[in-house]
């Protein structure tokens, strides 16, 4: 059977996750990811389970597995939305890393060259930042969660992704961000 895609369907998939409390970045990729499956259909903008495959076949080719299946995630949520569910198609295969890629990760001596030219640079922002993200394993995007309210606790409430988690701060970490609040008159905020 063979669906027609418009982009009135699309505006309404929009809506719908607008209504179901998705984040704003979410909403944003799950239309891009969208709009790229719209331009990938042929002009009658017709789809089906064989036209849905052979777009995961043409994502296969060109992305890296985790981010196809992002995109066909997306897709997938559109056809579900539009009740077409013989269109629905299984996420790519990803054999599961037991370990984290020693690529990915600094080693301590890097780490610590890096805090010494934040030092040598004057840059005690930087060199604290570094510091927070080293000792707390916390995420850039999560760093506004380290305020001086959650120093002063020695803890920070992590609202990441829609997962809340608690983040604790040592007494040394503690004891080095209180002093950089005080040097730069920060009494409360991030």
């Amino acid at each position: 059977m063979h669906r027609i895609l418009t982009t009135d369907l699309i505006h309404d998939y929009e809506r719908h996750l607008i209504l179901e409390e998705r984040s704003a970045g979410t909403i944003r990729k799950y239309m891009r990811d969208v709009l790229f499956f719209f331009s990938y259909l042929p002009a009658s903008k017709s789809i089906d389970k064989k036209t849905v495959i052979q777009y995961k076949e043409h994502l296969a080719e060109r992305y890296a597995v985790s981010t196809a299946n992002s995109m066909l995630a997306a897709v997938n949520g559109l056809t579900a939305f539009a009740g077409w569910y013989e269109c629905h198609v299984k996420p790519l295969k990803q054999q599961r890393r037991i370990f984290r890629s020693t690529d990915r990760e600094l080693s301590k001596s890097e780490y610590l060259r890096l805090l010494n030219a934040a030092k040598a640079r004057g840059n005690s922002r930087l060199f604290h930042l570094m510091q927070t993200l080293g000792t707390t394993g916390i995420r850039i995007s999560e760093l506004r969660y380290i305020t001086v309210e959650a120093v002063k606790q020695g803890q920070a409430v992590v609202n990441c992704k829609g997962k809340i988690r608690t983040i604790l701060l040592v007494k040394k970490l503690r004891r080095v961000l209180i002093g950089y609040c005080r040097e730069n008159g920060l009494t409360s905020g991030p």
